[in-house]
């Protein structure tokens, strides 16, 4: 009996990618990823929302790209030799790329490593976070994606 539910864990688990935004670490489901890109050229798209960058040549493929330190409400991006771009397959948003600090490691958790997340109302970046992930004695933050990407404001 012990087993069947050891397996049922297992079999429940997901894969995140680990990524530094500022000081703390977020989880990004793997299934959403499409490719990790290194910092290139971003041209500007006038008009275009404050935490929106603009796009990005990829292969042919013109990919939009966005900062999830503004939309989240932390200051502007540092770009370093760490910085990358997560290029993200949405449903129904199509690709879109995302900059992050860092790209640390690939972790599994299963679902009692992960444990609700309750939002605080007056932290703006709380809305964007579905649960916290307990890795060895690591804390990572599990980013909803869909609410990072959906803009109340109407994009």
């Amino acid at each position: 009996m012990a087993d069947n539910k050891l397996l049922m864990t297992e079999a429940d688990a997901k894969q995140y990618i680990v990524v530094k935004i500022g000081n703390e670490q977020y989880g990004i489901d793997i299934s959403y990823i499409d490719n990790i890109v290194r910092m290139q050229k971003i041209t500007r798209v006038p008009k275009a929302q404050s935490y929106f960058k603009g796009i990005i040549n990829l292969r042919g493929e013109v990919v939009p790209v966005m900062t999830i330190r503004v939309r989240m409400g932390l200051d502007m991006d540092e770009f370093t030799n760490d910085t990358r771009i997560i290029i993200l397959k949405m449903e129904e948003h199509g690709k879109l790329g995302v900059i992050v600090d860092q790209v640390k490691e690939v972790v599994t958790l299963t679902p009692n490593e992960i444990d609700p997340y309750i939002p605080d109302t007056r932290d703006e970046k709380s809305a964007f976070i579905k649960g916290i992930g307990k890795h060895s004695d690591q804390l990572i933050s599990l980013l909803e994606l869909n609410s990072i990407i959906e803009d109340k404001e109407a994009i």
